[in-house]
């Protein structure tokens, strides 16, 4: 097997790198409040119960529309809405190279927004859609003026998205839905919002779930409480559905097969979240390295202590084996259904999160009263990455996941 990053992938790296320097990070200097021991506050308007700010929306539209133009944005994207076909160890090795640079206009993982998109919605609509959801969704999903929000989690039910209260009966050729969800992720702004409601079945079943695209604009849709988190700004509401009509062109995949759709949400999120979190986990870990190198406290330099040397020879350790885990599955995701590495991805994504987080509160450690504030970048990584060992499936169903299979409980497909 051959380990090397393949002549390519590396190319385009050098290719990406060029332009990042030369058109984003002079942008991203022109609106450094965004980016220095500000970001937070700056981002964030308060005035507005803490969504994000407009001006920072809008400098990330228009990082998006330099990436598109330079032919960046959609590389992970097929040809055919003028993607570069990019495979998932392409967009592995990527999302590594650029978390592994520190915060920046580049790459703000606290939005999903990068030079090099990730475009999760517009691969299933490419897979599930129908003709007239990819006349409307395909090119405005990429360009902005289609945003769809994502609405699983509900009140009463998170992990356990087979118990979902939300319902949607059908009348005549029209659905009607009820039901509320939490944390439903993009609806300060979005114009639709993916909704998960149970069309058939008992509770418990995975079958009889239907996804719907369901305008924000419908009549009984009620966005309520933004919930505030631990890294602000918010985009994450409280939303209930009370007798929202809709027409059957609503339906987005198969009906009663909605569950398969946030399966493969998830998978696309969960390879690249864990390479993004290796990405910074590095970056946390070089950071700390350097300055312990030029520490000298008690009149030698710091990296001397093994108290210093041993937690991030451990970090670093992880971090070198976590690469491989996750090149290896990104490469098998290229040549099988993603549901055949099911448990693979949940292991990387667990695994990529948990490190993330450690190394960041080890960069803290290291750097001491300095690496406490916010001048440094760790606390920021850490609150943002923090959130990932919760979304897109926690910790302990993603363990359950690996257990399941490991046990032949579960069925991988």
């Amino acid at each position: 097997m051959d380990f090397d990053i393949p002549d390519e992938i590396a190319t385009y790296l050098e290719e990406l790198d060029a332009f990042i320097e030369a058109e984003i990070k002079p942008l991203e200097m022109d609106n450094i409040q965004y980016f220095d021991h500000r970001r937070e506050d700056a981002r964030t308007d308060w005035d507005r119960d803490g969504l994000p700010n407009p001006e920072w929306e809008a400098l990330l539209r228009e990082m998006r529309r330099r990436a598109d133009a330079a032919g960046h944005l959609r590389y992970g994207l097929p040809e055919e809405v003028g993607g570069r076909g990019g495979s998932n160890l392409a967009m592995a090795i990527i999302r590594e190279h650029m978390a592994a640079k520190g915060l920046g206009l580049h790459n703000d993982l606290q939005n999903e927004a990068s030079v090099v998109g990730n475009f999760p919605f517009t691969l299933m609509v490419l897979a599930k859609g129908s003709e007239a959801q990819r006349a409307e969704f395909l090119e405005a999903s990429i360009t902005g003026t289609r945003r769809v929000a994502f609405g699983l989690t509900e009140p009463n039910h998170g992990s356990d998205a087979t118990h979902l209260e939300t319902t949607a009966i059908r009348e005549g050729d029209e659905w009607v839905i009820n039901g509320a969800k939490r944390f439903n992720t993009g609806m300060h702004n979005a114009t639709h919002d993916m909704v998960f409601a149970r069309t058939a079945g008992e509770a418990g079943d995975a079958d009889g779930i239907t996804c719907f695209l369901v305008p924000v604009e419908t009549d009984g849709v009620e966005v309520g409480q933004f919930w505030w988190t631990f890294n602000m700004p918010t985009d994450h509401p409280d939303v209930d559905f009370r007798d929202v009509r809709v027409s059957d062109d609503a339906v987005f995949g198969e009906e009663g097969r909605g569950l398969e759709l946030a399966q493969m949400f998830v998978h696309e999120n969960r390879i690249r979240q864990a390479a993004s979190s290796l990405g910074a986990a590095q970056y946390c870990i070089d950071q700390a390295v350097e300055y312990a190198l030029q520490r000298a406290p008690f009149g030698k330099p710091l990296w001397h202590n093994q108290a210093i040397q041993f937690p991030l020879a451990e970090h670093q350790t992880e971090a070198a084996m976590l690469r491989v885990l996750i090149r290896q599955t990104a490469w098998e995701m290229d040549r099988q259904h993603h549901m055949d590495v099911t448990d693979r991805v949940s292991m990387c994504n667990y695994r990529a999160n948990r490190l993330v987080c450690n190394a960041a509160d080890q960069a803290m450690q290291t750097c001491g009263g300095m690496g406490y504030t916010r001048h440094m970048p760790f606390e920021h990584i850490y609150r943002h990455h923090r959130r990932y060992r919760i979304t897109e499936g926690t910790e302990e169903i993603q363990l359950r996941r690996v257990a399941g299979i490991m046990f032949g409980k579960v069925a991988k497909r």
